[in-house]
């Protein structure tokens, strides 16, 4: 698995997110948006990203639409609105890492990025049954992580 850049959510985002998760019939888990992915995000990565991040105002997700990312038709999602705000503090994460990591994983990348929570990965269709209707979770972004998927 990949290392990741993630936007972490407030509590009560996270809460709302487990919540459907559980009735989703999957691991709660610890929900989060992925940002960008990488085989490799090495250290001069990371002080770059950080630098940045810090001269960012860090946005709220509006998390309202279920149903599938291209290339993953197993995973039931949770997506965002995607506005100006959102796309913008995308870039800037993205422009940080600009040949800096290795490996970049493509569906993560400007133009082709959609920001969501994973709510099941597996039975998408008994996923939606269990969740639908969905209320809209509003979810403050209060911090950007890197997690490394190989480590757990």
């Amino acid at each position: 698995m990949p290392q990741q850049v993630r936007f972490r959510l407030d509590d009560g985002a996270v809460d709302a997110v487990r919540a459907l998760r559980v009735r989703a019939g999957s691991d709660p888990g610890d929900p989060a948006v992925t940002v960008a992915a990488a085989a490799v995000i090495p250290d001069a990565a990371r002080a770059a990203l950080d630098a940045e991040v810090r001269l960012l105002a860090l946005p709220s997700l509006w998390l309202a639409t279920l149903g599938t990312v291209a290339g993953r038709p197993d995973e039931l999602v949770l997506a965002a609105v995607v506005d100006a705000e959102v796309l913008a503090v995308h870039a800037a994460v993205h422009d940080a890492l600009a040949g800096r990591v290795r490996g970049p994983v493509a569906a993560y990348l400007p133009g082709t990025w959609l920001p969501h929570c994973v709510l099941a990965s597996g039975g998408p269709a008994a996923a939606f049954a269990a969740v639908h209707p969905v209320e809209p979770v509003r979810a403050r972004v209060v911090g950007v992580e890197v997690v490394d998927g190989r480590a757990g």
